[in-house]
């Protein structure tokens, strides 16, 4: 197994200037660090990862912790994360809490005693008490997609409130004026805003706002799928649905189904979130589409500031969002013909 002497002796340098290489700890021309780089190539020579993280205090790696891998969302998300920091030589470690606190306090303790460089999180939003350890320990921490308020720290997110009224005003606009909403998760601020972008509009455009028509979908495929069935089955149904997540949508969707109803002749269905299925559904789906790879990138630019300049500076990256009109939306008309 080849060593660093060996690769000084190759190179013709001492074994500090093949440290110094390796390690970045100290300028080396640009003719010597060919060489030994070029020595190391030719050698097979690899450095020792751990015994180089304890000489720079730098793993090389970063940590992502996201709430349901298997959601599209977050499998872009996480190709933007990954593609920036190969740019940046680090490798990235992968977490996925099902929702679960527990599973989020396992994640944030198993990456701090691996010593990642820093970590980008979509909090769970049932606790903040783990993640205000890293603070407490300056680790350089980035929120994605979702935020804390109890925790000062950068973000980057979408722009729900916007998504979230540009999808109402929608179904207002086709003459809707029952239109159900399902929610994800209470506890993170997603849902909070989304909600708020739904009633933004529901009250300007002077529908009366109905608690009834407000349900959880839990930010599962089952749940919006139940939750739909729930609002179908009201004295007075809506004639629209508003799903803010995107496996709920596809809940929603067999909900109306199995409730016997057709979309968007009898229900008009819109969905917060893009993904690469929806224009292959029948009908093809209205979405809110939202830019997940981008967020992601922006989120591990952000970390890499912080990691790379030993900021803290605080900031909330909004990325927008957008309308994709398709199918599963129809004007609505009343009995007499007029919408």
């Amino acid at each position: 197994m080849a060593t660093i002497n060996d690769v000084a002796e190759k190179a013709g340098v001492s074994v500090a200037t093949v440290s110094h290489v390796i390690n970045g700890t100290r300028y080396v021309s640009d003719e010597l660090t060919e060489r030994v780089e070029r020595a190391m190539e030719e050698i097979g020579y690899h450095p020792n990862a751990v015994a180089r993280s304890l000489k720079t205090q730098k793993t090389k790696t970063i940590g992502l912790i996201v709430s349901d891998i298997s959601n599209p969302f977050f499998s872009t998300l996480l190709r933007g994360v990954e593609d920036h920091a190969l740019e940046k030589d680090h490798s990235l470690i992968v977490c996925n809490t099902d929702e679960t606190l527990d599973k989020e306090k396992l994640y944030i303790d198993v990456l701090s005693q691996k010593k990642t460089d820093g970590l980008i999180v979509a909090p769970t939003g049932k606790s903040d008490q783990e993640i205000s350890k890293l603070k407490d320990r300056n680790v350089p921490l980035v929120f994605v997609d979702r935020t804390l308020e109890e925790i000062e720290a950068p973000s980057v997110l979408s722009d729900n409130v916007a998504g979230a009224k540009a999808a109402t005003n929608h179904l207002v606009e086709l003459g809707h004026r029952r239109i159900g909403i399902i929610l994800g998760l209470e506890s993170v601020n997603t849902s909070r805003e989304r909600l708020q972008g739904y009633k933004n509009v529901i009250t300007k455009s002077e529908i009366e706002y109905d608690d009834a028509l407000v349900k959880q979908g839990y930010s599962q495929v089952a749940g919006g799928a139940e939750a739909a069935r729930e609002l179908l089955e009201l004295d007075s149904p809506p004639t629209a649905i508003f799903s803010t997540n995107n496996l709920m949508t596809i809940g929603a969707m067999q909900g109306i189904q199995e409730s016997g109803n057709e979309c968007p002749t009898d229900v008009s269905l819109v969905g917060f979130d893009d993904f690469e299925w929806a224009s292959t559904f029948k009908p093809r789906l209205t979405t809110v589409a939202q830019s997940p790879y981008e967020i992601g990138a922006e989120a591990a630019r952000l970390l890499f500031d912080a990691i790379e300049s030993g900021s803290r500076r605080i900031s909330e990256v909004r990325i927008p969002t957008r309308l994709k009109i398709r199918d599963s939306t129809a004007r609505r008309f009343t009995a007499g013909g007029d919408s």
